[in-house]
């Protein structure tokens, strides 16, 4: 793996509150921000493989969009227990939550994955609570399931720790009244209106979807020979296809205030999603459809690092 590692200091949890809350409360009736001790996030609502978000905080960007362009880089494959090591996690015990493309050389189509797994004494003894969702290639109806693999592939976005319990950044919100209909967005616009360019903040959390609904996109099975090459990115997110779930939703989200340098090629934003119920929804958050209905609660922490992990040589077309 080709490995880029850039340091960061984040301002202190309270700072960063005071910045998010300003920006929440001017899009939603009802925000609150605080700074509490992480619940265990292995229970209800939100079931993670890890109980925290603290100890050895950092994010991997792999990969990226422009392994689907011109057509699929299909040996853009990795291991997210190689990755581990790559991003110099412990064997001893830690975690991965993100969003990314799921293991399609196992499953035997390509899908969208929300990674949600932890590991302790040793990066084979993992515990992969993740979930791949597609699209049926007979039917078109939305599959979600467990994953079988601890493999991603084309592109991912990963939130890595020890998994343990410690502060961090609750976010609470209802009735959004605003025009920022993305929950993340609204919290990442935050971040770079208050940092820009000259300084880069990178959270990594969950957020639960409480009630109201969203949109999100599943990727389909890739193309046939004949639909490729993709023109550009335009006709990329044609291909996608759109779906409104209900809550609850559980979203898995990485996020930077910017890309230090513009240099990285980082996903700015990117949050994968899953039922808690085992129901076929889920997929790539992008906002809510409700405004009076919706509700969000999160917590997340801060990144100490960043590791661009097999940067594309090539970016995708307009």
């Amino acid at each position: 793996m080709d490995v880029q590692i850039f340091p960061l200091a984040p301002p202190d949890l309270d700072e960063l509150a005071g910045v998010i809350r300003t920006r929440l409360a001017a899009n939603f009736e009802h925000s609150t921000v605080s700074i509490v001790e992480c619940p265990d996030l292995r229970k209800p609502p939100f079931h993670l493989a890890t109980q925290g978000l603290s100890g050895h905080e950092r994010i991997a960007d792999i990969g990226g969009q422009p392994n689907l362009f011109p057509r699929p880089q299909l040996d853009t494959i990795w291991s997210m227990p190689r990755l581990a090591q790559a991003m110099d996690m412990s064997s001893a015990r830690g975690s991965f939550i993100g969003a990314g493309a799921g293991p399609f050389h196992v499953v035997g189509q390509n899908c969208e994955l929300a990674a949600n797994l932890s590991w302790k004494d040793g990066f084979d003894n993992v515990d992969n609570q993740s979930y791949y969702l597609g699209i049926d290639k007979g039917d078109g109806h939305v599959i979600a399931q467990r994953s079988p693999s601890v493999d991603c592939a084309l592109m991912m976005n990963l939130f890595g720790s020890a998994g343990e319990p410690g502060p961090v950044i609750r976010v609470a919100a209802r009735k959004r009244k605003g025009t920022d209909r993305s929950f993340s967005e609204c919290i990442r616009g935050a971040l770079s209106s208050q940092y820009g360019e000259a300084r880069t903040v990178s959270l990594g959390g969950v957020f639960l979807v409480k009630s109201g609904r969203a949109r999100f996109h599943i990727m389909p099975d890739f193309p046939s020979q004949d639909q490729l090459p993709f023109r550009d990115r335009g006709q990329v997110e044609e291909w996608l296809t759109y779906h409104d779930f209900a809550a609850p939703v559980v979203c898995l989200c990485v996020m930077h205030s910017a890309d230090p340098g513009g240099k990285m090629g980082l996903r700015i934003e990117h949050t994968h999603c899953f039922s808690p119920s085992g129901e076929a929804s889920g997929g790539h958050y992008h906002y809510d459809l409700e405004d009076e209905e919706v509700e969000y609660e999160a917590y997340f922490n801060t990144a100490k690092f960043i590791y661009r992990i097999d940067q594309p040589a090539f970016a995708m077309g307009g």
